[in-house]
């Protein structure tokens, strides 16, 4: 019987990673969309080379410069599906190896920030998503430092409102205590197991 493929997503500072984390310390295999995308663009990964061909000066040291890439991006709405039709094919492999990889498993977590938003959840047996109130999200975000309200309000015009995505999921859970994200965590791997036995 193939693995139970559950995919998990949700918005920036809902605690996405934390409930990842949760599932690999309960065993669960851990596919993350943002680390294979990471690797693709450090020295040596497959998307460095067409990266800085379809965009020049992107790249730095043999990888790809990220904020060098942002500044590519934003110049022009094109450019946008132009990079994401060479990295998607490259996550989407190293995804499937990742599956195969783990073919005795009964469940795999398949980490997906844009789940929704790139048709990934049609390759999902379930959907998770973690949510937390707004105002949690927007002082969790900020608290970390990293950028600014103004930048946090553009990453969330691309991503499907969190109602949105709610609404779409199999499963949600709640993310306002570490206790109770993991017993959530806990309680939903039992039930696919036992479901899908």
């Amino acid at each position: 019987m193939r693995p139970f493929l559950l995919g998990l997503t949700g918005s920036i500072g809902m605690g996405k990673s934390t409930t990842a984390r949760m599932f690999a310390e309960e065993g669960v295999p851990v596919w993350d969309a943002d680390a294979v995308v990471h690797a693709l663009y450090a020295k040596g990964g497959a998307a460095v080379a067409p990266v800085a061909q379809a965009f020049p000066g992107v790249a730095l040291d043999g990888a790809i410069d990220r904020p060098r890439l942002r500044e590519a991006l934003a110049c022009n709405k094109q450019s946008l599906s132009r990079l994401e039709s060479i990295v998607h094919p490259l996550t989407a492999a190293a995804r499937e190896a990742f599956i195969a990889a783990h073919a005795q498993a009964d469940l795999i977590l398949l980490d997906i920030p844009l789940l929704f938003e790139t048709g990934a959840n049609k390759l999902c047996d379930a959907v998770l998503v973690v949510s937390a109130p707004a105002e949690v999200q927007r002082a969790r975000v900020l608290e970390r430092g990293t950028m600014s309200s103004e930048q946090l309000d553009l990453i969330l015009q691309r991503q499907l409102p969190d109602a949105q995505k709610r609404a779409r999921a199999d499963h949600v859970i709640e993310t306002l205590t570490l206790e109770g994200t993991r017993a959530a965590v806990r309680e939903l791997i039992a039930r696919i197991r036992s479901q899908h036995a």
